[in-house]
């Protein structure tokens, strides 16, 4: 399974990659937006991994375009944001999951294998 994940915080970003490498997903990582938003829109994705308070783009604005695009690639909104309205927010937007920080990995993948389903 290819996933692409858009997250500013390396450390993280590449935490979450390595760990899904192990559980047989293979991962692009965009640290900003607009990276995210061309990757998704040029490369074939199963699931993309998005934060919301991203750089150059918030993940927002990302899942407006791709779902305006017509890029229907499953997407899991992964952010510190955890207010009942941010995420309806991201719902309503188009995204199909949304998953507050911290967070459980064994919930992120259980949540990423219903997501591919």
């Amino acid at each position: 399974m290819r996933m692409l994940i858009t997250e500013d915080e390396p450390a993280l970003a590449d935490a979450i990659a390595d760990g899904l490498a192990a559980e047989g997903f293979v991962a692009d990582i965009a640290h900003d937006g607009a990276d995210g938003l061309w990757r998704a829109l040029h490369e074939p994705y199963d699931v993309i991994v998005l934060d919301i308070m991203l750089p150059a783009l918030s993940g927002y604005e990302v899942l407006k375009r791709l779902r305006a695009a017509r890029v229907w690639t499953p997407v899991l909104m992964l952010t510190a944001k955890d207010g009942e309205y941010d995420e309806a927010v991201a719902l309503d937007l188009g995204a199909d999951d949304y998953l507050s920080k911290p967070f459980s990995y064994v919930v992120l993948v259980a949540r990423l294998r219903a997501l591919l389903r």
